[in-house]
């Protein structure tokens, strides 16, 4: 399986560094082909153009800081997106990414009719690996909103078979050594059978 790994995190040594690389390996290790985009470290610039805006109805981006993005999306039958939930949502930098590379005659086009027409019936498989501060329970309450709107959301471009994956470390700001090591644990079970 081509899996795409997209990694969203400032700091280098941040523990979702370590989710990334457990995720990789464990990717490896099972024999699947992996793709990494690390956008902080690309320097990713998550802020649409006002032309890219003005055209984003009328065809594919065409900055060519996008194409490799688009090419391995178009090369993926997995995604497995790695971030921090801050706000109980994406960060910044992963939304823009969003933004700007899932556009129309990429990961969508419009009918006839107007309606949207799914362009991803490849990617067979999506999951979100993330941490947050908050307790699991105040997540659920709150809406979950970062993981709507890729499971339900984004998912809605993909083929009607394509399963979904979800693991969070809950109280990241109060994490001790043994949950985060508890964690890498539940990574690697999970990865190696995504």
């Amino acid at each position: 399986m081509r899996v795409l790994v997209v990694y969203c995190h400032p700091v280098p040594e941040s523990f979702c560094a370590a989710v990334r690389d457990t995720t990789v390996e464990t990717l490896k290790a099972a024999g699947a082909q992996v793709r990494l985009i690390d956008l902080y470290a690309e320097r990713f610039d998550p802020v649409m153009p006002a032309d890219e805006r003005r055209t984003y109805n009328e065809h594919a981006p065409t900055h060519p800081d996008l194409a490799r993005h688009i090419d391995s999306l178009y090369w993926a039958e997995g995604i497995l997106l790695v971030y921090p939930t801050w706000w109980y949502g994406p960060p910044a930098m992963l939304k823009g990414w969003f933004d700007r590379v899932w556009a129309k005659d990429v990961t969508f086009a419009f009918t006839k009719e107007g309606r949207i027409m799914p362009l991803m019936a490849h990617i067979r498989k999506i999951g979100i690996i993330t941490t947050c501060g908050a307790p699991w329970w105040l997540s659920f309450v709150i809406g979950q909103p970062g993981r709507k709107m890729v499971l339900r959301g984004i998912r809605a471009n993909f083929g009607l078979r394509c399963k979904t994956m979800f693991m969070a470390h809950y109280l990241m700001d109060t994490s001790t050594p043994e949950s985060r090591a508890s964690f890498l644990g539940k990574v690697r079970r999970k990865v190696a059978a995504f």
